[in-house]
């Protein structure tokens, strides 16, 4: 059963914007800190934006102030907003869940950004 489930990726033009979008089917979402990762081909699998359960955002230098996680406990779901996308932004995202011990993983969507 697939506990988290991406959408809103996809194909925009350098400068676009783009908004992700993680449901979590799981029970006691709001203790769950909830990540976003990257990983451009090639390259590692990146931490990118972090919401805990209380609310507190950290973000990768290589995107503050230009994305924005939020998350939504009452419809269990989580988001990233990207704004001034960049080509070096172009990856597969995932959706990463977080709570006492358990790590859950989403299927990963693509971004393509191009100039």
């Amino acid at each position: 059963q697939v506990q988290l489930v991406e959408s809103g990726g996809g194909l925009v033009q350098a400068g676009g914007s783009l908004r992700l979008s993680c449901v979590a089917r799981v029970p006691g979402f709001s203790a769950y800190d909830m990540n976003w990762y990257r990983q451009a081909p090639g390259n590692a699998r990146e931490l990118m934006a972090t919401i805990t359960g209380a609310g507190s955002t950290v973000y990768a230098d290589a995107v503050k102030g230009r994305f924005t996680t939020s998350r939504d406990n009452a419809v269990k779901t989580v988001y990233l907003q990207m704004n001034n996308l960049k080509p070096e932004d172009t990856a597969v995202y995932y959706c990463n869940a977080v709570s006492l011990g358990r790590t859950l993983w989403g299927q990963g969507i693509a971004v393509t950004v191009t100039s």
